[in-house]
């Protein structure tokens, strides 16, 4: 690997200050926060405005804000942005630290659609594939996806779908037993399925975000009940929720879920 060079490095710290501030800031907030001299950040902020990275803000003096280059570059990046690539390599390290299956998976309609999966390397391990369709109200993520629903988009969903099947004798098939758990997961930040798609099996899935801070998928860790405890599940839902995060982070999201 090559040096770094510092200039690009201080320019790009500048702009990285914005990603933190509530407003424009001045060449003299930068130069408190980045401890640099004056003169260098003079420098930098006038090549940055040249470029368009940086703009003045209008009838606020010596105050800068950023410009329609970095929203260009923004734009471009999440048009090569691949969710299931992405969610295949977040999936992948989640699934190292644990040794168990990893998913993430999409809603649509009232089934969720898994788009990547990572294995467990034990002989006993749930039995999947990405692609595989599932109802969501038998299954983690479909419940993490379901609970990030408007209340009337939800209601209009169930409207549609008709009753809701069983997979196993655990699973939810009242409409206001689903609504119930949903308030559930809402406060908990994450969810859990218990042998309600496979009666061997139980999972935890925590909310993917995208830039604008939409729930665009989920990712979820299934475990066979030979491996489960209350333990193991507390394990789980922190590292489903630190997984979710960083590709969340990969798509843009910034923030507390």
């Amino acid at each position: 690997m090559g040096r770094l060079v510092p200039a690009v490095t201080r320019a790009l710290d500048i702009l990285e200050l914005f990603l933190d501030s509530e407003g424009p800031l001045t060449a003299p907030d930068i130069t408190r926060r980045l401890q640099l001299p004056r003169t260098t950040v003079h420098e930098l902020v006038t090549t940055l405005s040249a470029r368009g990275y940086l703009v003045p803000v209008p009838d606020q003096p010596g105050r800068y804000r950023l410009g329609v280059r970095t929203y260009q570059l923004g734009s471009r990046y999440a048009e090569q942005l691949d969710l299931a690539a992405e969610g295949r390599q977040v999936a992948r390290s989640v699934a190292e630290t644990c040794d168990e299956t990893v998913h993430v998976a999409i809603l649509e309609d009232m089934d969720v659609i898994y788009i990547a999966k990572v294995d467990s390397t034990h002989a006993v391990r749930m039995v999947s594939a990405a692609g595989r369709k599932l109802p969501a109200h038998c299954t983690s993520v479909g419940k993490m996806l379901l609970a990030s629903l408007p209340e009337n988009e939800l209601d209009a969903r169930l409207a549609a779908s008709g009753p809701l099947a069983a997979m196993t004798p655990n699973s939810i098939t009242e409409p206001d037993a689903l609504r119930g758990a949903l308030t559930e997961v809402r406060a908990r930040g994450v969810a859990v399925e218990q042998r309600e798609s496979n009666p061997d099996v139980s999972c935890v899935a925590a909310p993917v975000r995208d830039s604008g801070g939409r729930v665009v998928a989920a990712m979820s860790i299934s475990v066979p009940m030979i491996r489960w405890s209350d333990e193991r599940q507390d394990e789980l839902e922190a590292l489903a929720v630190k997984g979710a995060a960083e590709l969340s982070g990969r798509l843009g999201h910034r923030g507390r879920a």
